[in-house]
This record gives structure tokens, sequence and C-alpha cells, in this order.
């Protein structure tokens, strides 16, 4: 009898417990995280999508959150913060021509952004304003280098999860990438100085190396989600047939159509300068473009012709 009484007392309690776990809510709600790949169309996106109604995003582009949480927990830190408020943020309000509750409401994230300590109620009090939106939204490329253990722990703070990656060209997009870093770092100039030893030393830096390896990243993802939560798009694809891929984002989503003006969709962001590639840059990273090629198609995709030519 006493055996019986315990396990019955034992299945009840954890019956209880079942209960309890399903009626608290997750902190995340429903999350939709754009990963990258760095230079590969994720700005355009996050300025397209943006007019969606139904999509909310902070005042930061790349929370860099998960990152912080799973890789490198210095990635918010209260100095780089306030670095980030000071050199972003604050400059934005213009008392002559901003609205005070335009400001009253930047202030407000900035306030919540600037808030310690930086966990799970941190980052979702960064979408506290979201009001009608479906989706709360964080476009942060470093998300991309996640772990795969990370992702189901991820999904399990949200009611629901969309994870979407998109890839462009390894050759372009890493030349794109050394462009856009040598130009913001102020080293332009490096661009008509350097020789092949120097660009390939430059690629094989983590910082720069690690955004290329497309076939890691689809199988850390894929891994530790399920089918429906994860989709990968490719930048030519999108660039071919922009409202086309608009579209198959919206329904990956669960959003309702909306009609982008055309004069968004024709805009151009954070372009790196001009710039021709040296003839001799493919040759560096031949091989390995190879290899990532091959990984992506082993995950089931097919590959723009353009890759190959």
């Amino acid at each position: 009898m006493i055996g019986k009484a315990g396990i019955g007392y034992r299945n009840l309690t954890n019956s209880a417990k079942s209960v309890r776990n399903m009626q608290t809510p997750r902190p995340f709600d429903k999350l939709f995280l754009s990963i990258g790949a760095m230079k590969a169309g994720t700005t355009w996106l996050y300025a397209v999508l943006g007019r969606h109604p139904e999509l909310h995003f902070a005042m930061e582009k790349e929370i860099h959150y998960f990152y912080h949480r799973f890789v490198n927990s210095n990635q918010l830190s209260e100095k780089r913060r306030l670095q980030e408020a000071h050199d972003r943020y604050m400059p934005r309000f213009d008392p002559g021509t901003s609205h005070v509750d335009v400001v009253r409401h930047n202030l407000r994230w900035i306030a919540s952004y600037l808030d310690r300590p930086v966990d799970d109620l941190w980052y979702r009090n960064l979408f506290q304003l979201r009001d009608h939106e479906t989706y709360a939204c964080d476009f942060s490329n470093l998300n991309a280098h996640l772990p795969a253990a990370a992702w189901p722990k991820i999904s399990d703070n949200c009611t629901e999860l969309r994870v979407l990656y998109t890839l462009r060209d390894p050759v372009k997009r890493l030349w794109s990438h050394t462009k856009f870093h040598l130009e913001v770092t102020g080293n332009a100039d490096k661009l008509d100085k350097w020789g092949e030893r120097d660009f390939k030393a430059f690629l094989r830096q983590p910082h720069i190396w690690d955004n290329a390896e497309y076939g890691g990243v689809l199988r850390r993802v894929r891994s530790g989600l399920r089918p429906e939560q994860f989709k990968a798009i490719f930048y030519e694809d999108l660039h071919a047939d922009q409202r086309g891929t608009l579209a198959a984002i919206e329904q990956f989503l669960g959003v309702a159509p909306f009609d982008y003006p055309q004069s968004l969709l024709e805009r151009r962001f954070t372009e790196s300068i001009k710039h021709p590639m040296p003839a001799f840059f493919p040759s560096l990273v031949a091989q390995d473009v190879a290899r990532i090629t091959a990984e992506v198609e082993a995950e089931g995709y097919d590959i723009p012709d353009s890759w190959t030519r």
C-alpha cells in the first residue's frame, strides 16, 4: 500500500508539474531571428521587413544577446553598451527636429538596453514597446556562430521561433566583407597596397573566415530546430525576385502579405566602397569555396548558377 501510494503521489506530482510548465508563459513569445550571413543582404531585409505591420524591431538591429549568453559573455558588457548608447543612439536626437514622443519612446528603450543584469528578462524587455505586432525581431549576424546545443534552449523559451539564414556567393561575400571591414576601420587604402599574402592572412582571421562557413551554420541550426522553424535563402534569389522572396518569408512566418514600396525595394544599404576584386582573389579561397559549396548542397540546397561561374 505504501509503495502504491508513493507511486501514485509521484505520478500526480509529475502531472502537476507538467500542467504548471504548460501554463508558464515563455519569456520570448514569438521571436523572429535573422542570423546572417554577414554582407548577404540582411540589412536590406531589415529595412524592408521593418515596414511590415506584424513585425516589431527594437532600436538595435543586432542585439547579439544569444551570442553573449552562449559564446562570449563580454559581448554585452556595460562598457560596450554604454559606448553603443553614446555613439549610435544619443546623436539621433536633434532638439530642433525631433518629436518629444519619439524621443521618450527611444529613451525608454535605451534605459532597458542599459539595464542589468543582461539575462532573458533583459532581452524580453527590449521588446516591451511591442504592441499589436506578431513577432519580436532580432537581426543579429553573430547568432550564426551559436553552438548547436543553444538552439533548442532558445526554442524552449519561445512560444514560436523562426530563424532565417541568407547565403551569398562565397567569393563575392568575402570580397564585400573585406572591403567593408577595411573601410569602417579606416584602412581602405590597403585595398590598393595589399598583395596575395596580405589578403590571405586577413581572410583567415576567425572574425572574417567564420562567416564563410555556411555548411557549419546550416548543420548547427538544423540539428537544433524543427524544419518549420528554419529557412535558408540565397542573396542571388532575393535580388532576382524581391517580392517573391519576401512573400516566401511572410509565408514562413505566417504573417499577412504586405505591399512594400517599390522605392524601398530599390534602395541599397551599407554598400561597401566601389573597388574591383583583384584577379588573384578567388584563387585564395578556391579549395574552401568548393568544399563549402558541396556542404551546402549536401544539406539539400540547390546552389545558384552564379556561384559556379
